[in-house]
């Protein structure tokens, strides 16, 4: 694996959040307010096909409208939709996603079928990388990106944290922020559809400021390259 065909996820320079909402209360809805309200120098492009603009920022229908290609995608549409949204984003030439809607494997016979239908989606581009889905999101202090749904921003530091639980990550935030615990990157990889914790080894390993990786780990799909990953880091 190319480690460098995950800076679309983690050194984006324009982002494209899918299926914005309206509510501030909406899982899309903290999202734009951490995007906007953290200190992101980059772009932020809301796709809405309901909405014409969100928090006075104006949205596009699709993301073909958009007037610049994102490097990242942030999609947070109901499951169904999101099989033909990472699409759409492929033949658009996105190669970064984050995927934090739920109702896939975790959700039944359903979400299985789904998440096989997502997956199939995803091969079909070459270089895509996927987060999720199911996931909260990824924080990357330095960077004063909140491409997450949780309420704070921890402070720089050379940790980095990749955990399955979601919940948890809120419990380790509230616990960090109070502690004063600095992280170089804070990642939820949810169900990990695509990108899992070898990659994620790989990719902070050649990371200047991630001195050491905290995980937290429900299940492995891919022992080996995990093992391999994880030898090498500690190395």
């Amino acid at each position: 694996m190319n480690i460098h065909k995950l800076n679309p996820i983690f050194s984006p320079q324009r982002i494209a959040l899918i299926g914005v909402s309206v509510n501030p209360n909406s899982v899309s809805g903290k999202v734009l307010i951490n995007l906007v309200s953290g200190g992101f120098r980059g772009v932020v492009y809301p796709v809405s096909r309901d909405s014409e603009a969100v928090m006075g920022i104006p949205c596009y229908p699709d993301v073909v409208s958009l007037p610049k290609q994102p490097d990242l995608a942030i999609i947070c549409t109901a499951s169904e939709k999101v099989p033909a949204d990472v699409d759409a984003c492929g033949k658009a030439g996105i190669r970064g996603i984050i995927i934090l809607s739920a109702g896939f494997r975790e959700a039944g016979e359903e979400g299985r079928r789904l998440e096989d239908e997502l997956t199939a989606v995803i091969r079909r581009y070459e270089g895509m990388r996927v987060i999720g889905p199911n996931c909260l999101g990824i924080i990357v202090p330095g960077l004063k990106l909140n491409a997450s749904f949780a309420a704070a921003m921890p402070a720089a530091g050379n940790i980095a944290f990749i955990s399955q639980s979601g919940a948890l990550c809120t419990s380790v935030l509230d616990w960090a922020i109070e502690g004063r615990i600095g992280f170089s990157q804070f990642v939820s990889i949810g169900n990990s559809i695509d990108v899992g914790f070898g990659d994620l080894i790989d990719y902070f390993g050649e990371d200047e400021n991630t001195n050491c990786i905290i995980l937290y780990i429900e299940s492995i799909r891919n022992p080996r390259h995990f093992m391999t990953a994880a030898r090498a880091f500690a190395r």
